[in-house]
């Protein structure tokens, strides 16, 4: 009679009782494999563990779903999230380049958030005329702002009046579409002709009218349409914002009634650092106030704390969006527990024929993080739907999807699937035989 015991996969003891016994147990003992089948054995039992997994989801389908749901909510909602922040910081940046490439603004007051820079009124014309005769100024353009309500034929709508010179557009790079800018000598003979955006055009003319020659009603003060910008050529802001351009010496004093303007805007030279042309404009402004009564930012600036403010926001929400992963790990952990109590008397008998503790714990790490990753792929196509629709709707932005983040999301699937998975693993691969036998 022989008695073989074996342990963790290994024969820990083999003897021989009675008279039956062998004298020799090397003619009796098990073959021993060979060192080049050592990858293969690992292989094969990577494969019926991974087979085994996919047997144990597959029995219990509606709970795997319902596990992984916490998954999907939680993958879909880190990856939604960070799809919107660089969607929107892609379309703030692209809307201050449309500003203008090496601009810097010049504003009344002692900068953002001064309540009395309203009461401000030293920016004039002149300064404009100053700074564009500068050598490192490539062009300048005042500024005036403000609303009313345009009208055509029987159709009227608000839109944002600017009262801008000629070198406006060349400052702000705006493209034509149809007829052309204005001039110095509107400027100069303060012409009531204006140049509108695309918006503006498809609100007030049809696709196969002629909107050049044509009048529009602005407040009191009619005016003849010189031009058309470009679809997106520079119109920064809302896409259903309606934006027109004036003389600003017609906007002064047919429209308002002032003689100061709202901002000044410089275009520098390529030749020139912002820096030190901002230092050059600040001395000749100074000079001409008597004090420093205004402020400067350029684009570089504006483009620096934005990235900044839209990264911050970004990681904030999702590491409130991280919570739901959390969520779903310690979901995906308590049911890997609940399956081990229930799969007792499987794990007992595999270990009573040969199963190691390692076969165990990977045949449990495997169904943990094939969970997770079904939940992270399906969470993935839930936040890519949820992109396609948005963009469908044209709701005025997008979700802007990248492979790092889709990368990113893999892995923490992955990264969920060890991490709260390995303690159920752990806890199957310590059972004893003998008391999971006997539960």
């Amino acid at each position: 009679q022989r008695i073989i015991e074996i342990r963790d996969g290994r024969i820990v003891d083999d003897r021989a009782t009675g008279r039956a016994a062998a004298a020799d147990g090397s003619a009796t003992a098990l073959p021993q494999r060979g060192r080049g089948s050592g990858w293969q054995a690992m292989r094969d039992r990577f494969a019926e563990a991974f087979r085994m997994a996919l047997r144990a989801m597959n029995a219990h389908r509606m709970r795997t779903f319902l596990t992984m749901l916490g998954i999907i909510i939680g993958i879909a909602s880190v990856v939604s999230v960070v799809a919107l922040g660089t969607g929107a910081r892609q379309a703030i940046l692209s809307n201050i380049s449309s500003l203008g490439t090496n601009t810097i603004e010049i504003y009344p007051g002692s900068g953002f958030g001064d309540l009395h820079s309203a009461r401000v009124e030293t920016l004039t014309p002149g300064d404009s005329v100053a700074l564009a005769g500068q050598p490192f100024v490539d062009s300048a353009t005042p500024g005036v702002a403000t609303t009313g309500t345009a009208l055509h034929g029987n159709r009227s709508a608000s839109v944002q009046v600017q009262g801008v010179s000629e070198q406006y557009f060349r400052v702000h790079g705006l493209k034509l579409g149809e007829g052309a800018f204005f001039g110095p000598a509107a400027v100069g003979g303060y012409q009531q002709v204006v140049v509108i955006d695309a918006n503006t055009r498809a609100r007030f003319f049809a696709a196969a009218d002629n909107p050049i020659g044509q009048t529009l009603l602005l407040g009191n003060v009619p005016v003849r349409v010189m031009g058309v910008v470009k679809k997106d050529a520079g119109a920064a802001g809302d896409a259903s914002l309606l934006r027109v351009w004036l003389p600003y010496t017609t906007t002064m004093t047919r429209m308002l009634g002032q003689s100061h303007v709202s901002s000044i805007t410089v275009r520098v030279s390529d030749a020139i650092s912002m820096e030190a042309a901002e230092r050059a404009i600040g001395r000749l402004l100074a000079r001409r106030h008597g004090s420093t009564d205004f402020y400067m930012s350029n684009n570089a600036q504006i483009r620096q704390s934005i990235e900044q403010t839209t990264g911050i926001l970004t990681m904030m929400i999702s590491s409130i969006a991280a919570i739901a992963l959390v969520v779903g790990g310690i979901g995906v952990m308590n049911i890997m527990l609940v399956s081990v109590t229930e799969r007792t008397r499987e794990i007992g008998v595999r270990m009573a024929v040969g199963a190691r503790r390692s076969d165990i714990l990977q045949q449990f790490l495997i169904e943990s993080v094939l969970v997770c990753l079904l939940g992270g792929m399906l969470g993935i196509g839930v936040a890519l739907a949820l992109g396609a629709g948005l963009e469908l709707a044209n709701v005025g932005f997008s979700l802007v999807f990248s492979a790092s983040s889709i990368l990113a999301a893999f892995a923490c699937s992955s990264l969920i699937g060890v991490g709260f998975g390995f303690l159920p693993a752990r806890r199957a691969a310590q059972l004893d035989p003998v008391e999971a036998l006997v539960r």
